[in-house]
């Protein structure tokens, strides 16, 4: 286990790694995007693959005993009790449409908890940070000095609630919907919806669609370092390194009012 003086050092280096991948995303962005099929018929893009290898190698010369997990890479049953969880193109089917709603995502795990994380927009050149029991911040790419991050929890006010882009089950949406009275549902791609609500933006995202651990742990990261959590619909915190690496249906909420709120028969 590490302290907070070295997970401080640690993540700036992440946040320079994150950058740097971004710039070579940024460079296919502009071009004719080619696109592929995996196994599961999701798309895979040139960026992804260049993205996957420029972070691996990173974190391997970085931390060379600590194991990682990639989208792009061959995932391993029930992890060790440390490890990293990378997406190296969160939001491939934003990138592939080029409506700049895609990430980069870095976390770090220990125990099965996020304990810190990095989410880079490459295209709205803007990066969410923040270590789990301390701080979280958004950094623009004009400005040097990081904004911290909190949410709002709004409780009697108008609830902003969160949708994927891409994916999700709209009947269930629909009867989540119905919880709150005075709602307003946005629609945003990759991990972006977590760092929202961590920056006050929204108030709760539901997920009832399928998910694997890397889509979620930096933005899971940055979320409960703003204040906020995230929990399985029986009302536990998410975890990782599963022996499955697909994610339950989980809620991201402000606060945890708005999560009892969202599960109330």
């Amino acid at each position: 286990m590490i302290n907070l003086h070295e997970k401080s050092i640690l993540l700036q280096q992440i946040i320079n790694i994150a950058l740097c991948a971004s710039k070579k995303i940024m460079h296919i962005y502009k071009e004719k995007i080619d696109v592929q099929f995996k196994g599961d018929s999701s798309p895979v893009t040139k960026a992804d693959t260049i993205a996957h290898h420029f972070i691996m190698g990173k974190l391997k010369e970085l931390t060379p005993m600590i194991p990682i997990i990639s989208e792009e890479g061959e995932a391993r049953a029930e992890s060790e009790a440390t490890f990293w969880l990378v997406d190296p193109l969160d939001g491939t089917k934003e990138f592939i449409q080029q409506n700049g709603e895609f990430t980069v995502n870095i976390a770090y795990i220990e125990k099965k908890q996020p304990k810190f994380g990095v989410v880079c927009a490459p295209a709205l050149e803007l990066l969410y940070t923040g270590i789990v029991g301390d701080k979280a911040f958004k950094i623009y790419k004009d400005i040097q000095s990081p904004i911290q991050v909190q949410p709002t929890t709004n409780d009697h006010d108008k609830v902003i609630v969160l949708g994927s882009r891409s994916h999700g089950n709209s009947l269930w949406m629909n009867e989540f919907l119905s919880k709150f009275s005075n709602n307003n549902l946005l629609a945003i791609g990759s991990s972006l919806k977590f760092c929202k609500i961590a920056e006050g933006e929204a108030h709760i995202y539901p997920r009832f669609g399928r998910t694997m651990e890397w889509d979620t742990a930096a933005g899971q990261a940055v979320l409960m370092a703003a204040g906020g959590g995230v929990y399985t619909l029986d009302g536990k915190s998410l975890l990782y390194g599963k022996k499955v690496l697909e994610n339950p249906h989980f809620i991201s909420c402000a606060s945890h009012y708005l999560f009892e709120k969202g599960v109330q028969k």
